[in-house]
């Protein structure tokens, strides 16, 4: 089986991190859907929330699932989701895109980034519709259950 690096390790940790709570949403949850794209910046100190195209570069979180006012927590057996509270608790997982790689950013937890970036972690591919770790082989996978999503992921910054 093929070790993933440092890099992979940290920005897995990164979305692992995604337990922690946004607040300060306002209105942003009346006008968002599932499936929509938006970049958080400020992410630790004082979050922003700006929607965006899912094909934009800076949309770093999709909305994986809109909690319902009875539900307490986002779905469970996989990835811990990012999530942004205000009117009503958004569950976001990364947008990451296939081919892509990605690292830390102080501003906004993870960012696209070029592959030659030391640490990156590139995104080797993206199965929709699924969550399972056998879908990647020897990479590492990333799963979320809803919607079904595997990441597949390897070192970005080391030729393979």
């Amino acid at each position: 089986m093929k070790k993933v690096g440092l890099g992979v390790a940290a920005v897995i940790a990164l979305v692992l991190l995604g337990g922690f709570v946004l607040t300060q949403l306002g209105d942003v949850a009346e006008a968002a859907r599932e499936g929509d794209c938006a970049r958080i910046s400020g992410a630790f100190d004082n979050p922003t929330y700006q929607a965006l195209d899912c094909g934009s570069e800076q949309a770093n979180v999709k909305i994986a699932k809109i909690l319902d006012w009875n539900e307490k927590a986002c779905p469970s057996g996989g990835m811990d989701y990012s999530t942004y509270t205000g009117e009503s608790t958004l569950c976001l997982m990364p947008n990451f895109v296939e081919g892509a790689c990605y690292g830390q950013d102080s501003e906004i937890g993870i960012a696209r980034v070029d592959c030659s970036t030391k640490d990156s972690v590139k995104v080797a591919k993206v199965v929709s519709g699924k969550a399972d770790r056998a879908a990647c082989g020897a990479a590492r996978a990333a799963i979320f259950p809803v919607p079904a999503t595997t990441f597949c992921l390897e070192r970005g910054d080391q030729k393979q």
